[in-house]
């Protein structure tokens, strides 16, 4: 999709707001979209896998092509699952139908081919070649090398469940011509929720889970906070001010704690303009940086950020797997080994290890070896509970299983993001 791609963003380019969508929702584009689909995923309401709906992969792109241009093609529900959060409530997931998948896979494409030339470069989340290391990067630079003193560390309450369908639309329809492509969006937004075997409307916001719910929010925050950041930036505030967001999660950084907090009361009438609402009490206004020395510190992505100073006494900023995460990590790895304790040692390694690898790359960023190694060492201990508990003899001693990590090795704590900035 590529090329259709690169087309869509010539016409964006040349026009600003594009029609004639729906012709790059073809036979190609939806195959193309259903080869990118990952197997073994959890299955929506209609409980169809990758693998059965490709066994007539020909006649069903071709039945729902014509289910698409009669509009008489509705998404299903989406099958409602949860996870926990950190701080012990569940966050709710929407698993669309694979049929579902494939055709938010091609709009999720156009989407993006729309909106990455507009989108500011302060936004991180969902998007192409950017990450959340980066992000953090970019706070690190603004700290670093800029006039940064103090930082608004804001969160958006419930922010997928609040969005709003009427400004959600408005927001495409100044970009996107195209009627019957928005119509679609529309069914997407409304198709509702299965929840114990009953259906619920979704009058508002959009379900975490589906293929464009992040592209959605992105244009949601882009017309409600993005761009109004940069006007207020330039013609309300004299001193330096920064944002980097990703997704609803974002920090600001002010020059002066008065324009912080003048930005703060902005903020919240913004924001409930377009139905959204400002967790006050998980909000605050911290002084930050290096013409700061305080001991504050503030959470962003995962991880909690400090000031310190260096072995060769220079300001920087240290970074270390924030508490919250770390506890939540900690009790789903050991959920998983004691679930698994009936397996061998040498099978539930293995599988430990693509885990441990995947904590490694998201938490081993500069400075963060001391968090790294407290997870390995927890990880460590409760493998080895679990596994000397399987048959209660008590037979697999510290000192043997010392023995059997030489011969089936943990994974151990590795940085990959070697530079703070």
């Amino acid at each position: 999709m590529e090329k259709e791609k690169a087309e869509i963003a010539s016409l964006v380019e040349r026009y600003g707001r594009v029609q004639s969508l729906m012709k790059y929702v073809n036979s190609d584009t939806l195959k193309e979209s259903y080869n990118k689909q990952p197997k073994g995923k959890a299955v929506g309401v209609d409980g169809i896998t990758k693998e059965q709906y490709g066994e007539n992969l020909e006649e069903n792109i071709e039945s729902l092509l014509v289910r698409m241009k009669k509009f008489s093609y509705k998404p299903y529900p989406v099958r409602r699952a949860y996870i926990p959060k950190g701080n012990g409530k569940m966050r709710g997931l929407g698993i669309p139908s694979f049929e579902d998948k494939v055709v938010q896979g091609v709009f999720k494409e156009i989407l993006e081919a729309i909106y990455e030339p507009k989108f500011k470069e302060f936004s991180f989340g969902f998007r192409p070649n950017r990450s959340c290391h980066d992000a953090i990067q970019r706070v690190n630079k603004h700290i670093m090398a800029d006039k940064v003193n103090y930082i608004l560390d804001a969160d958006i309450k419930g922010f997928f469940d609040n969005l709003d369908h009427e400004w959600m639309i408005k927001f495409l329809e100044h970009d996107i011509a195209d009627k019957n492509f928005i119509r679609y969006i529309k069914r997407f937004l409304i198709g509702g929720v299965m929840e114990d075997g009953k259906r619920l409307d979704t009058e508002a916001g959009t379900v975490q889970g589906g293929l464009i719910s992040p592209v959605l929010a992105n244009v949601y925050l882009h017309y409600t906070l993005d761009t109004w950041f940069d006007y207020v930036k330039k013609h309300e505030f004299k001193g330096e001010m920064y944002m980097v967001r990703y997704a609803d999660d974002f920090v600001c950084l002010f020059q002066y704690e008065n324009e912080a907090q003048r930005f703060y009361q902005l903020l919240i009438e913004r924001l409930r303009k377009f139905g959204l609402e400002i967790a006050e009490d998980k909000s605050r206004i911290l002084p930050f940086g290096r013409y700061k020395g305080t001991k504050e510190s503030f959470d962003f992505l995962g991880f909690t950020h400090y000031n310190v100073t260096s072995h060769w006494g220079k300001y920087c900023v240290l970074h270390r797997t924030s508490r919250k995460k770390l506890k939540m990590k900690r009790e789903a790895v050991k959920k998983w080994l004691w679930e698994h304790m009936h397996e061998s040692i040498a099978d539930t390694i293995e599988a430990l290890n693509v885990k441990l690898t995947g904590h490694y790359r998201y938490y081993g960023i500069y400075g963060n070896y001391i968090g790294l190694q407290k997870y390995y060492k927890y990880v460590r201990q409760e493998l080895w509970k679990s596994k000397r508990r399987r048959d209660q003899t008590y037979w697999l001693t510290w000192k043997k299983y010392m023995n059997i990590l030489k011969i089936h090795p943990l994974e151990y704590p590795r940085i990959y993001l070697k530079s703070a900035y």
